[in-house]
Protein backbone atom coordinates (compact mmCIF):
# COMPACT_ATOMS: atom_id res chain seq x y z
CA UNK A 1 0.00 0.00 0.00
CA UNK A 2 1.53 3.32 -1.03
CA UNK A 3 2.07 6.07 1.55
CA UNK A 4 -0.17 9.13 1.40
CA UNK A 5 0.88 12.15 -0.60
CA UNK A 6 3.11 14.50 1.48
CA UNK A 7 0.57 17.31 1.14
CA UNK A 8 -2.16 14.99 2.42
CA UNK A 9 0.00 14.01 5.41
CA UNK A 10 0.67 17.70 6.17
CA UNK A 11 -3.06 18.49 6.04
CA UNK A 12 -3.83 15.58 8.38
CA UNK A 13 -1.11 16.64 10.82
CA UNK A 14 -2.41 20.21 10.78
CA UNK A 15 -5.99 19.12 11.42
CA UNK A 16 -4.93 17.01 14.41
CA UNK A 17 -2.38 19.46 15.83
CA UNK A 18 -3.21 20.89 19.27
CA UNK A 19 -4.49 24.45 19.58
CA UNK A 20 -1.82 27.12 20.06
CA UNK A 21 -0.31 27.17 23.52
CA UNK A 22 -0.09 30.30 25.56
CA UNK A 23 -2.19 32.20 28.06
CA UNK A 24 -5.80 33.25 27.83
CA UNK A 25 -5.61 37.00 28.45
CA UNK A 26 -8.44 39.27 29.59
CA UNK A 27 -8.10 43.00 28.92
CA UNK A 28 -10.32 45.55 30.66
CA UNK A 29 -10.92 48.89 28.95
CA UNK A 30 -10.43 47.04 25.68
CA UNK A 31 -12.59 49.21 23.42
CA UNK A 32 -10.44 52.34 23.27
CA UNK A 33 -7.03 53.85 23.89
CA UNK A 34 -4.21 51.64 25.10
CA UNK A 35 -6.69 48.84 25.80
CA UNK A 36 -7.78 48.68 22.15
CA UNK A 37 -4.19 48.70 20.89
CA UNK A 38 -3.14 45.97 23.31
CA UNK A 39 -6.19 43.84 22.48
CA UNK A 40 -5.31 43.96 18.76
CA UNK A 41 -1.67 43.19 19.50
CA UNK A 42 -2.41 40.19 21.72
CA UNK A 43 -5.07 38.84 19.35
CA UNK A 44 -2.44 38.80 16.58
CA UNK A 45 0.22 37.12 18.74
CA UNK A 46 1.02 33.45 18.20
CA UNK A 47 2.07 33.29 21.86
CA UNK A 48 -1.44 34.10 23.13
CA UNK A 49 -4.17 31.46 23.01
CA UNK A 50 -7.20 33.76 23.32
CA UNK A 51 -8.09 37.35 24.22
CA UNK A 52 -11.14 38.17 26.34
CA UNK A 53 -12.08 41.84 25.87
CA UNK A 54 -14.09 43.63 28.57
CA UNK A 55 -15.55 47.11 28.30
CA UNK A 56 -18.82 49.02 28.55
CA UNK A 57 -19.07 48.97 24.76
CA UNK A 58 -17.85 46.63 22.05
CA UNK A 59 -14.58 47.48 20.35
CA UNK A 60 -13.35 46.75 16.85
CA UNK A 61 -11.19 43.67 17.42
CA UNK A 62 -13.21 40.85 15.85
CA UNK A 63 -10.78 38.15 17.02
CA UNK A 64 -11.43 38.85 20.71
CA UNK A 65 -14.26 37.41 22.80
CA UNK A 66 -16.23 40.45 23.97
CA UNK A 67 -18.08 40.94 27.25
CA UNK A 68 -19.95 44.21 27.79
CA UNK A 69 -20.04 45.31 31.44
CA UNK A 70 -18.73 47.83 33.95
CA UNK A 71 -15.54 46.66 35.69
CA UNK A 72 -17.10 47.60 39.03
CA UNK A 73 -19.75 44.91 38.54
CA UNK A 74 -18.90 41.81 40.65
CA UNK A 75 -20.28 39.72 37.76
CA UNK A 76 -16.93 40.29 36.08
CA UNK A 77 -15.63 37.28 38.03
CA UNK A 78 -17.71 34.98 35.81
CA UNK A 79 -16.24 36.59 32.66
CA UNK A 80 -12.70 36.03 33.94
CA UNK A 81 -13.05 32.28 34.53
CA UNK A 82 -10.59 30.44 32.34
CA UNK A 83 -8.30 33.45 31.96
CA UNK A 84 -4.66 33.11 32.98
CA UNK A 85 -3.80 36.80 32.96
CA UNK A 86 -5.81 40.01 33.36
CA UNK A 87 -4.51 43.37 32.13
CA UNK A 88 -6.49 46.09 33.88
CA UNK A 89 -6.64 49.21 31.70
CA UNK A 90 -10.17 50.46 32.49
CA UNK A 91 -9.11 53.72 34.16
CA UNK A 92 -10.58 57.21 33.91
CA UNK A 93 -7.79 59.79 33.78
CA UNK A 94 -9.77 62.40 31.82
CA UNK A 95 -8.85 65.94 32.86
CA UNK A 96 -12.47 67.05 32.55
CA UNK A 97 -13.95 64.32 34.80
CA UNK A 98 -15.07 65.31 38.29
CA UNK A 99 -12.17 64.36 40.58
CA UNK A 100 -14.31 62.56 43.17
CA UNK A 101 -16.16 60.56 40.50
CA UNK A 102 -12.88 59.69 38.79
CA UNK A 103 -11.34 58.40 42.02
CA UNK A 104 -14.45 56.39 42.89
CA UNK A 105 -14.39 54.69 39.48
CA UNK A 106 -10.66 53.99 39.42
CA UNK A 107 -10.35 52.66 42.94
CA UNK A 108 -13.58 50.63 43.01
CA UNK A 109 -12.82 49.22 39.55
CA UNK A 110 -9.33 48.08 40.56
CA UNK A 111 -10.60 46.56 43.82
CA UNK A 112 -13.29 44.63 41.96
CA UNK A 113 -10.95 43.37 39.23
CA UNK A 114 -8.32 42.16 41.73
CA UNK A 115 -10.92 40.37 43.88
CA UNK A 116 -12.71 38.90 40.86
CA UNK A 117 -9.43 37.71 39.32
CA UNK A 118 -8.53 35.85 42.51
CA UNK A 119 -12.01 34.31 42.72
CA UNK A 120 -11.82 33.21 39.08
CA UNK A 121 -8.46 31.48 39.52
CA UNK A 122 -6.45 34.00 37.49
CA UNK A 123 -2.79 33.76 38.43
CA UNK A 124 -1.53 37.16 37.22
CA UNK A 125 -2.94 40.68 37.09
CA UNK A 126 -1.08 43.43 35.25
CA UNK A 127 -1.81 46.99 36.41
CA UNK A 128 -0.79 50.13 34.52
CA UNK A 129 -0.04 53.34 36.43
CA UNK A 130 2.67 55.93 35.62
CA UNK A 131 6.21 56.91 36.55
CA UNK A 132 4.51 59.97 38.07
CA UNK A 133 4.12 57.86 41.25
CA UNK A 134 7.83 58.40 41.97
CA UNK A 135 7.14 62.11 42.36
CA UNK A 136 8.88 65.06 40.71
CA UNK A 137 11.33 66.44 43.26
CA UNK A 138 14.44 68.63 43.05
CA UNK A 139 16.65 66.00 44.73
CA UNK A 140 15.62 63.10 42.47
CA UNK A 141 18.53 61.17 40.97
CA UNK A 142 18.87 61.08 37.19
CA UNK A 143 17.74 58.46 36.42
CA UNK A 144 15.80 56.98 39.33
CA UNK A 145 16.03 53.28 40.08
CA UNK A 146 12.79 51.33 39.67
CA UNK A 147 13.16 50.44 43.36
CA UNK A 148 13.21 54.12 44.33
CA UNK A 149 10.70 55.21 46.98
CA UNK A 150 7.35 56.41 45.67
CA UNK A 151 7.38 60.01 46.93
CA UNK A 152 4.50 61.46 44.91
CA UNK A 153 1.56 63.08 46.64
CA UNK A 154 -2.07 63.34 45.58
CA UNK A 155 -1.65 66.98 44.50
CA UNK A 156 -1.38 66.29 40.74
CA UNK A 157 -4.16 65.13 38.42
CA UNK A 158 -4.94 61.45 38.95
CA UNK A 159 -1.74 60.68 40.87
CA UNK A 160 -3.64 59.98 44.09
CA UNK A 161 -5.68 57.37 42.20
CA UNK A 162 -2.52 55.76 40.80
CA UNK A 163 -0.91 55.58 44.24
CA UNK A 164 -4.03 53.91 45.63
CA UNK A 165 -4.09 51.46 42.70
CA UNK A 166 -0.48 50.53 43.48
CA UNK A 167 -1.34 50.08 47.15
CA UNK A 168 -4.17 47.73 46.22
CA UNK A 169 -1.79 45.85 43.94
CA UNK A 170 0.72 45.34 46.77
CA UNK A 171 -1.98 44.12 49.15
CA UNK A 172 -3.68 41.71 46.73
CA UNK A 173 -1.10 38.85 46.83
CA UNK A 174 -1.23 38.88 50.63
CA UNK A 175 -5.02 38.74 50.63
CA UNK A 176 -5.13 36.21 47.77
CA UNK A 177 -2.16 33.80 47.89
CA UNK A 178 -1.26 32.57 44.43
CA UNK A 179 -2.17 35.85 42.72
CA UNK A 180 0.79 37.64 41.14
CA UNK A 181 0.53 41.39 40.48
CA UNK A 182 2.80 43.15 37.99
CA UNK A 183 2.78 46.96 37.75
CA UNK A 184 3.85 48.74 34.57
CA UNK A 185 4.68 52.46 34.91
CA UNK A 186 4.97 54.41 31.63
CA UNK A 187 6.68 57.79 31.37
CA UNK A 188 4.86 60.72 29.68
CA UNK A 189 2.56 58.75 27.39
CA UNK A 190 2.19 59.89 23.79
CA UNK A 191 -0.01 58.53 21.03
CA UNK A 192 -3.64 59.64 21.05
CA UNK A 193 -3.44 60.72 24.69
CA UNK A 194 -4.67 63.90 26.40
CA UNK A 195 -3.04 64.67 29.74
CA UNK A 196 -1.86 67.70 31.65
CA UNK A 197 1.66 66.90 30.42
CA UNK A 198 0.75 66.59 26.73
CA UNK A 199 -1.27 69.82 27.01
CA UNK A 200 1.89 71.52 28.26
CA UNK A 201 3.07 71.41 24.64
CA UNK A 202 -0.12 73.02 23.31
CA UNK A 203 0.77 76.37 24.90
CA UNK A 204 2.12 79.31 22.90
CA UNK A 205 5.10 79.38 25.31
CA UNK A 206 6.62 76.63 27.42
CA UNK A 207 6.21 77.67 31.02
CA UNK A 208 9.50 77.34 32.90
CA UNK A 209 9.67 78.02 36.62
CA UNK A 210 12.80 79.98 37.56
CA UNK A 211 15.41 77.83 39.26
CA UNK A 212 13.82 74.53 38.25
CA UNK A 213 15.57 71.60 36.54
CA UNK A 214 13.14 69.89 34.12
CA UNK A 215 14.02 66.59 32.44
CA UNK A 216 11.66 65.02 29.91
CA UNK A 217 11.24 61.29 29.32
CA UNK A 218 8.50 60.09 26.98
CA UNK A 219 6.83 56.74 26.23
CA UNK A 220 5.16 55.88 22.92
CA UNK A 221 1.92 53.89 23.28
CA UNK A 222 3.34 51.17 21.02
CA UNK A 223 6.27 50.73 23.42
CA UNK A 224 3.87 50.57 26.35
CA UNK A 225 1.87 47.84 24.59
CA UNK A 226 5.02 45.81 23.87
CA UNK A 227 6.06 46.14 27.53
CA UNK A 228 2.59 45.02 28.66
CA UNK A 229 2.91 42.03 26.33
CA UNK A 230 6.21 41.13 28.02
CA UNK A 231 4.40 41.18 31.37
CA UNK A 232 1.50 39.10 30.00
CA UNK A 233 3.90 36.44 28.71
CA UNK A 234 5.73 36.40 32.06
CA UNK A 235 9.02 37.46 30.54
CA UNK A 236 9.32 39.99 33.36
CA UNK A 237 7.46 40.82 36.57
CA UNK A 238 7.47 43.13 39.58
CA UNK A 239 7.31 46.92 39.23
CA UNK A 240 8.46 48.01 35.77
CA UNK A 241 9.17 51.45 34.33
CA UNK A 242 8.78 51.82 30.57
CA UNK A 243 9.84 54.68 28.35
CA UNK A 244 12.45 55.91 25.93
CA UNK A 245 16.10 55.54 26.85
CA UNK A 246 17.55 58.62 28.54
CA UNK A 247 15.91 62.03 28.68
CA UNK A 248 15.80 65.51 27.18
CA UNK A 249 16.88 68.66 29.01
CA UNK A 250 14.57 71.68 28.84
CA UNK A 251 16.90 73.46 26.40
CA UNK A 252 16.81 70.46 24.07
CA UNK A 253 13.00 70.40 24.19
CA UNK A 254 12.84 74.08 23.30
CA UNK A 255 15.30 73.66 20.42
CA UNK A 256 13.49 70.61 19.01
CA UNK A 257 10.00 72.07 19.43
CA UNK A 258 10.76 75.62 18.35
CA UNK A 259 8.57 76.84 21.23
CA UNK A 260 10.13 79.57 23.30
CA UNK A 261 9.97 79.61 27.06
CA UNK A 262 8.12 81.93 29.42
CA UNK A 263 10.00 81.99 32.72
CA UNK A 264 8.18 82.91 35.93
CA UNK A 265 9.19 82.97 39.60
CA UNK A 266 8.04 79.88 41.49
CA UNK A 267 5.69 81.78 43.80
CA UNK A 268 3.96 83.49 40.85
CA UNK A 269 3.56 80.31 38.77
CA UNK A 270 2.35 78.09 41.62
CA UNK A 271 0.12 80.79 43.10
CA UNK A 272 -1.56 81.55 39.77
CA UNK A 273 -2.04 77.84 38.99
CA UNK A 274 -3.64 77.22 42.38
CA UNK A 275 -6.02 80.18 42.09
CA UNK A 276 -7.07 79.40 38.52
CA UNK A 277 -7.83 75.80 39.44
CA UNK A 278 -9.66 76.75 42.61
CA UNK A 279 -12.16 78.93 40.77
CA UNK A 280 -12.61 76.30 38.05
CA UNK A 281 -10.86 78.06 35.16
CA UNK A 282 -8.33 75.28 34.59
CA UNK A 283 -8.57 71.49 34.97
CA UNK A 284 -5.00 71.12 36.25
CA UNK A 285 -4.17 71.65 39.93
CA UNK A 286 -0.94 73.39 40.93
CA UNK A 287 0.60 69.99 41.71
CA UNK A 288 0.85 69.26 37.99
CA UNK A 289 3.47 72.00 37.66
CA UNK A 290 6.01 70.00 39.68
CA UNK A 291 6.23 67.49 36.82
CA UNK A 292 7.37 70.28 34.49
CA UNK A 293 9.83 71.64 37.07
CA UNK A 294 11.81 68.71 38.45
CA UNK A 295 13.14 65.39 37.10
CA UNK A 296 11.25 62.08 37.38
CA UNK A 297 13.17 60.02 34.82
CA UNK A 298 13.38 56.26 35.52
CA UNK A 299 15.98 53.77 34.26
CA UNK A 300 13.70 50.92 33.07
CA UNK A 301 16.43 48.38 33.84
CA UNK A 302 14.12 45.43 34.55
CA UNK A 303 12.63 45.42 31.06
CA UNK A 304 16.07 45.94 29.54
CA UNK A 305 17.47 43.00 31.50
CA UNK A 306 14.63 40.86 30.09
CA UNK A 307 15.61 41.79 26.53
CA UNK A 308 13.02 44.50 25.86
CA UNK A 309 14.02 47.66 24.03
CA UNK A 310 11.97 50.77 23.12
CA UNK A 311 11.25 51.23 19.43
CA UNK A 312 11.22 55.02 19.77
CA UNK A 313 13.58 57.72 21.02
CA UNK A 314 12.59 60.73 23.09
CA UNK A 315 13.23 62.94 20.07
CA UNK A 316 10.91 60.85 17.87
CA UNK A 317 8.11 60.77 20.44
CA UNK A 318 8.36 64.51 21.05
CA UNK A 319 8.07 65.08 17.29
CA UNK A 320 4.91 62.93 17.20
CA UNK A 321 3.46 64.78 20.18
CA UNK A 322 4.05 68.15 18.52
CA UNK A 323 2.35 66.87 15.38
CA UNK A 324 -0.65 65.60 17.37
CA UNK A 325 -1.17 68.86 19.26
CA UNK A 326 -0.68 71.09 16.22
CA UNK A 327 -3.63 73.47 15.94
CA UNK A 328 -4.65 73.09 19.58
CA UNK A 329 -4.28 76.03 21.92
CA UNK A 330 -3.98 75.66 25.68
CA UNK A 331 -3.07 78.09 28.42
CA UNK A 332 -2.52 76.88 32.00
CA UNK A 333 -4.07 73.54 31.05
CA UNK A 334 -7.28 75.11 29.67
CA UNK A 335 -8.14 74.57 26.02
CA UNK A 336 -8.93 77.75 24.09
CA UNK A 337 -11.20 78.03 21.08
CA UNK A 338 -9.77 79.36 17.84
CA UNK A 339 -11.10 82.89 18.49
CA UNK A 340 -9.55 83.00 21.98
CA UNK A 341 -6.27 81.61 20.66
CA UNK A 342 -6.08 84.23 17.92
CA UNK A 343 -6.64 86.99 20.46
CA UNK A 344 -3.93 85.61 22.72
CA UNK A 345 -1.49 84.72 19.99
CA UNK A 346 -0.17 88.19 19.21
CA UNK A 347 1.35 88.69 22.64
CA UNK A 348 1.78 85.03 23.53
CA UNK A 349 1.22 83.35 26.85
CA UNK A 350 1.93 86.45 28.93
CA UNK A 351 -1.23 88.16 27.69
CA UNK A 352 -3.22 84.98 28.26
CA UNK A 353 -1.92 84.66 31.80
CA UNK A 354 -2.70 88.32 32.52
CA UNK A 355 -6.19 87.76 31.14
CA UNK A 356 -6.66 84.80 33.45
CA UNK A 357 -5.43 86.91 36.38
CA UNK A 358 -8.01 89.57 35.48
CA UNK A 359 -10.75 86.92 35.61
CA UNK A 360 -9.53 85.94 39.07
CA UNK A 361 -9.71 89.55 40.21
CA UNK A 362 -13.24 89.94 38.82
CA UNK A 363 -14.31 86.75 40.60
CA UNK A 364 -12.91 88.08 43.87
CA UNK A 365 -14.76 91.39 43.49
CA UNK A 366 -17.99 89.56 42.70
CA UNK A 367 -17.64 87.47 45.86
CA UNK A 368 -17.04 90.59 47.95
CA UNK A 369 -20.23 92.18 46.59
CA UNK A 370 -22.35 89.17 47.57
Amino acid sequence: MSSPDPQVRAARNKSTSPPPRGPVVAVTGAASGVGALLTERLAASEEVKQVVAIDERRGECAEAEWHILDVRDPAIADRLRGADVVVHLALDLDLETDAAARTAYNVRGTQTVLTAAAAAGVHRVVLCTSTMVYGALPDNELPLSEDAELRATAEATGVGDLLEIERLGRRAPRAHPGLNVTVVRPAVLVGGTDTALTRHFESPRLLVVAGSRPAWQFCHVDDLCSALEYAVLEKVDGELAVGCDGWLEQEEVEELSGIRRMELPSAVALGAAARLHRIGLTPSPAGDLAYTMYPWVVSGSRLHDAGWRPAYTNEEVLAQLLDEVSGRHTVAGRRLGRKDATAAGAAGATVALLGAAAVVRRARKARRRI
